[in-house]
């Protein structure tokens, strides 16, 4: 009898049975303070094509630029209601949706001030560890100062930025590779 090695796998069985279970894609109920906002990611691969079973996460500062996270121990308002974490699979479209709120400014280590933005990982097939990327508003002033947007090269900072449509969706496609890449980040 021969024996044959069992293929291996980049996200095994437990990926659809585990992580969805804890999906959240309304990170801001009523009665969270600050700027509601809907959020559309979609997810594609270096051919643009769409990424229909791909899982996106999401973590942020509140509106008043605070982490609800024992690290961040600045004295400014922590909301109740509001922990900052989303998680959601993309549809047949490559698309996922969150419902949150503009956050806040927060703090850049060696000084001044990140322009408001989003956390994001990307998790897909054939993606062996998350992708770390950001989202920034389109429009926003303090885009020019912000430290981490300084450090990309100044023809890439567009995948970086949501454009808001006329129905007030924020919308912004992550690339996974291609002609478009998004910027992705090391961790």
């Amino acid at each position: 009898m021969s024996r044959v090695l069992t293929p291996s796998q980049t996200i095994g069985p437990f990926y659809f049975g585990t992580i969805t279970n804890a999906y959240r894609h309304d990170l801001a109920p009523r009665g969270v303070a600050g700027e509601r906002l809907e959020i559309e990611l979609s997810l594609h691969d270096a051919d643009g094509a769409i990424v229909p079973d791909g899982l996106f996460e999401i973590w942020q500062a509140n509106s008043h630029g605070r982490y609800d996270h024992p690290e961040d121990r600045r004295n400014l308002p922590l909301d109740p209601g509001f922990d900052g974490f989303g998680r959601a699979s993309t549809d047949t479209a490559g698309r996922a949706t969150f419902g949150t709120i503009k956050p806040g400014r927060v703090p850049w280590p060696a000084g001044g001030l990140q322009a408001a933005h989003i956390n994001i990982s990307v998790f897909a097939r054939g993606v062996l560890n998350r992708l770390a990327t950001r989202l920034y508003f389109e429009g926003d002033p303090e885009l020019a100062e912000d430290p981490v947007l300084k450090l990309v090269e100044p023809a890439r900072r567009a995948t970086l930025i949501a454009k808001r449509d006329a129905s007030g969706v924020w919308r912004l496609p992550i690339h996974l590779g291609g002609a478009h890449e998004t910027v992705f980040f090391d961790c």
